[in-house]
């Protein structure tokens, strides 16, 4: 890419790892200056204050919010990039109002999602998770185990973007049947029967989610939900906290509906609540489905290049937004 004329102000709000090289070698070396925030995200008011003082041409962001407040701070914005694929903590709408582009980087991590939901299934089937637990208080118990054959069983995909498409790839090789629901179903899914999200609860053994939170999605399973699947099922959701009604899930658990929780994510993050933690049947890993060395970094040079890409008056690659008024871009396929 051609450096621009002049150097413009790039401000990353925070980032989940250790330092800002990556982003920082792609954006300075376009000739911009990039100032970084906490690592940890902060608060919407201080975001809006730390936009406020910098009035970037470019904020890249990770978890913290950027409000509407944010967006209207800098009149110099011109793109929000999201270091990741969901957009709920960007005020997007607003954005859009402003003139200003919004972008993801929608299928950096399709192999890591689809593996840890994957894995998430296979832990239950095979009980690992809660027999290493067993093992290491002392308990050898073979006989006690409660142990399923996953060719034997339904699983249900919930949301049949990238993601949920590749988990379903994955989930054939173990021959069980596959379910999928998607408001906006694909012309093609071999080896996968298409069906609506009511009869996916009823028939599915495992219920997996690969789906965007929108206000439409919120508390997508809650106690109706759960009460439709079969008992003794599992839930797996890798996507985000609020598409599950936590306090439910835990009823369901305790009453014996769901036999397994797998849970990347919480809808209260990072807190767990204390119920959740005390269930057996609950797996639970702190909001990592979509990392490993190689998604990281792609994540973190992509969506650095696609400010650059705007700043030098160039079209993104990811548009999640048409500020000229044309019909919205792809968008959060999780």
């Amino acid at each position: 890419m051609t450096p621009p004329s002049r150097p413009d102000t790039v401000l990353l709000t925070d980032h989940a790892w250790p330092d800002d090289s990556v982003e920082r070698s792609v954006i300075e070396g376009a000739g911009h200056t990039l100032v970084s925030g906490p690592a940890e995200p902060a608060s919407a008011e201080a975001i809006e204050e730390l936009v406020a003082e910098h009035r970037p041409a470019g904020i890249l962001t990770c978890w913290a919010p950027v409000s509407s407040l944010a967006v209207e701070a800098s009149p110099d914005l011109r793109i929000v990039a999201r270091l990741g694929v969901g957009l709920d903590n960007i005020a997007v709408d607003t954005a859009t109002e402003r003139g200003v582009w919004v972008t993801n980087v929608p299928d950096y991590c399709v192999d890591e999602v689809s593996d840890h939901a994957v894995g998430m299934v296979l832990a239950w089937t095979r009980g690992l998770a809660v027999l290493d637990r067993e093992v290491r208080t002392g308990r050898w118990d073979p006989a006690g185990a409660r142990l399923r054959r996953l060719s034997t069983l339904t699983c249900g995909i919930v949301g049949f973007g990238r993601i949920g498409r590749a988990t379903a790839r994955k989930l054939g090789a173990f021959g069980c049947r596959t379910l999928a629901h998607d408001p906006h179903p694909p012309q093609d899914a071999p080896g996968v029967e298409l069906v609506d999200l009511q009869e996916l609860l009823r028939r599915s053994d495992a219920v997996i989610l690969h789906v965007p939170l929108t206000p439409g999605t919120h508390h997508l399973i809650g106690a109706d939900e759960l009460a439709l699947m079969k008992p003794g099922g599992l839930l797996v959701n890798v996507s985000r906290g609020g598409l599950v009604d936590t306090d439910s899930v835990i009823k369901a658990l305790d009453g014996g509906q769901l036999d397994g929780a797998a849970f990347d994510v919480l809808e209260s993050e990072p807190h767990v609540p204390a119920g959740l933690l005390d269930q057996p049947g609950a797996l639970l890993t702190p909001h990592v489905a979509f990392s490993s060395d190689a998604s990281v970094t792609e994540l973190r040079r992509r969506a650095a290049e696609e400010v650059v890409r705007i700043l030098a008056g160039e079209d993104p690659a990811h548009p999640c937004n048409h500020p000229g008024g044309l019909p919205a871009g792809p968008g959060d396929r999780r």
